[in-house]
């Protein structure tokens, strides 16, 4: 089943919450979702390895702009200047770090 956000928050300055088409509320460590990122520069394309070295992320990386890239990912644009990647609406639901019903539901 395809889930499509249906709306996007900043938590705290840590933590970014995404309300799903499900009525699911799934939350990630900033941080974390930039070391996932899968572009070109971040994973090598061939054989899938990590080029992204964590030292290099600092603790307090944040996003400054977050639109939707189609119907089918988020496009960030982080505050250490790394704009490339894309994050897939079904690797997002995979990374979520807790899923928690909406209010009410």
């Amino acid at each position: 089943m395809h889930h499509t956000p249906t709306a996007l928050r900043q938590i705290d300055p840590r933590t970014l919450g995404i309300t799903w088409s499900d009525g699911r509320e799934s939350r990630y460590a900033v941080r974390d979702l930039r070391l996932a990122c899968r572009c070109a520069q971040c994973v090598h394309e061939m054989s899938g390895e990590s080029l992204l070295n964590p030292q290099t992320v600092p603790a307090d990386i944040h996003p400054l702009q977050v639109r939707p890239v189609g119907n089918y990912a988020l496009h960030i644009i982080w505050s250490d200047g790394h704009s490339t990647g894309i994050y897939r609406f079904d690797l997002l639901r995979q990374l979520c770090q807790g899923s928690l019903p909406m209010e009410g539901t």
